[in-house]
Parts: C-alpha cells; structure tokens; sequence
C-alpha cells in the first residue's frame, strides 16, 4: 500500500511539474486552435505576424515587471514611464532638432532614471511596499509627461527612430525580432549570472537571502532600473509603429504587464518564474485581444474578458502555493 501510495504522490508530482512548465503553452495552444475553428481569419500569416507586432510593447513592458514580481514587489509605474520617456524624445528630437540617437538615449535614460528611482524610494526611504513607491512615480511621471508639452502629442519623428516600430526583415516585424534578442538577454542573465540567482533567491526569501551575504538593496535597485529601462524601450517601440508621443501613452498598460507575468507562470509571492512563460503570457494575451476583435467584439466586454483572465491566472498561483505547501 506504501509502495502505491508513493507512486501516486509520485505521478502527481510529474503532472504538476508539468502542468507549471507547460501549461501557458498549452493554454497558448488551445486558445490559438479555438480562434482558428471560429474565425478563418486568425490563422493567416498578416494576422499572425500582427499578432507578434502588437504584443511587442507589452512583451517589452512584461520582462521588466518579471523582475520585480520575481522579488515579490511589483511596478505600477511602466505605463508612466514609458509617456514621460517618449514625450522628453519628442522634446529633444522633434521640438529642439536634436540627433536622433541622442533622443533615443535620453529616452532610454529617463526610463532607466525613473526604476532607479522606483528602487531608491524603496530601498533608502523603506517604504513598506513597491505598491506605494511605484504608485507614487506613476502619478508624477504621468504628470510631468502632461505638464512638458501642455499635454500636446508630438508627431513627425525622423526614420532612425521609427524603424524599429514599423519595418520588417520579410514577414516578419522587426519590433518583435528585437523582443526575441532582448528576452535571450535576460534568460541568461536570470540563468547564467550571479544577480541573476540572488533575484529568484530575495523572491523566495528575502531575509534568508540578506542573512546569506547577499546585498538585497543593490540587487532591488538594479530590478526596479531594468523595469523602468524596458518600460523606456517599450515607448520607442510603440513611438516608431505610430509616428508619434503622447502624454496618455501606455495608459493602464502596467495591467496587461502583470497579467503576462501571472499567465506566464510567474507568482506574486516571488521566486517563481521564467523568462519564456512571460512572452507566453504576453502572446496569450495579444491573441485573446486579436481574436476578440476578428469576432468583433466590443472593447469593453474586452476589458472585462481580459480582467476575468487575470484573476483566473492569480487564483491558479494561489492553488499552486497552497499545494505545494501540502
């Protein structure tokens, strides 16, 4: 009885192993299928490569919030920082006329500038949460990006900064050619490097992880300035597939952020997921959007279909804590 016993507890542990490697995948998978069997539009190569186009941003935006939920923090502040970064390369670019590669790196530098200092608030000032820190540079990046052109968009911006947004290497969109390069990036450096590991291990426990000799203020204000960095180059991407900055850009964008990282298997009390699972999420989330618009769906019951995703993906992560505490 001990022997069948330990070879159920056994198949079980392999079915969950499974299941928490692979089940985004196959969500992915089933969701894909049952489009195809509703609408013959989704399974043509204009629409799939559309698919990857649109969920550029928020694949971008994804990878930086990973980070901090990999920590057990999270980063309200994305979408804010990617209208503030995007509006201040209008500024310099279009308004002032300044080179284009120098427009981009203060775009870059603004968003680096905003996690670093999403990470300093929370590290230095010991605010209880990131909740509270980053909820605070949401409002004051959104803010200023309203306040520097009197909440005017800026259009017109030159070639260099639009190709990444808008060209394609044959079928396929560069904007997403420069997600696969920027997501092997971080897989080895989650995988290969010591910050890497001293990531998932202040997730699992952060005071066991400080008590090991690891500084876990340094390693949270590197997570919170890669957050804001990709939240930078999120904007560039968007800026190049329109032509244009906008102060209320990337609006509530810190929510399918999140979302991708929950449905990509990633867990809210930290230490727990990967790399692919969040590009899995991400893509999850794109072709629910395409598909419920193929089927012309109104965008509000979208908004709601997307909310019922994101409490379904954090009540699994709930079950997936309480089992393996069994």
């Amino acid at each position: 009885m001990l022997d069948v016993a330990g070879k159920v507890s056994a198949e079980k542990k392999i079915a969950k192993g499974f299941l928490d490697k692979f089940g985004a995948l196959i969500g992915l998978i089933l969701l894909s299928v049952t489009l195809t069997l509703l609408t013959d539009k989704f399974l043509t190569l204009d629409n799939l490569m559309n698919i990857f186009r649109q969920s550029s941003v928020n694949c971008l935006l994804a990878i930086g919030m990973l980070l901090t939920i990999l920590t057990a923090g999270i980063d309200l502040s994305v979408g804010s920082i990617l209208a503030i970064s995007t509006m201040l390369m209008g500024i310099v670019v279009v308004k002032w006329g300044m080179n284009p590669i120098l427009g981009m790196a203060v775009c870059l530098g603004v968003g680096a500038f905003f996690g670093w200092l999403n990470g300093i608030l929370l590290t230095k000032l010991r605010l209880p949460h990131p909740f509270i820190s980053t909820l605070g540079t949401m409002n004051i990046a959104r803010g200023l990006a309203l306040i520097v052109t009197a909440a005017a968009p800026i259009a017109g911006f030159p070639y260099m900064i639009q190709f990444v947004g808008r060209e394609f290497i044959g079928p396929v969109p560069i904007s997403f050619l420069l997600v696969i390069i920027v997501y092997v990036g971080f897989h080895l450096f989650l995988t290969r490097t010591a910050t890497g590991r001293y990531i998932y291990a202040i997730g699992g426990n952060k005071e066991a992880a400080r008590l090991s000799g690891i500084n876990v203020n340094r390693v949270l204000v590197i997570v919170y300035t890669m957050s804001g960095l990709m939240a930078a180059l999120a904007g560039l991407v968007m800026v190049g597939r329109v032509n244009s900055a906008f102060p209320l850009a990337g609006l509530s964008y810190e929510l399918d952020a999140i979302a991708a990282v929950i449905i990509g298997g990633a867990s809210f009390f930290g230490g727990v997921g990967t790399v692919w699972g969040t590009m899995i999420g991400a893509l999850i989330i794109a072709v629910l959007r395409n598909g419920l618009n193929l089927l012309n769906v109104s965008a509000d019951f979208q908004m709601a279909v997307i909310g019922f995703v994101i409490i379904t993906a954090v009540f699994i992560d709930v079950l997936r804590q309480r089992a393996s505490k069994m």
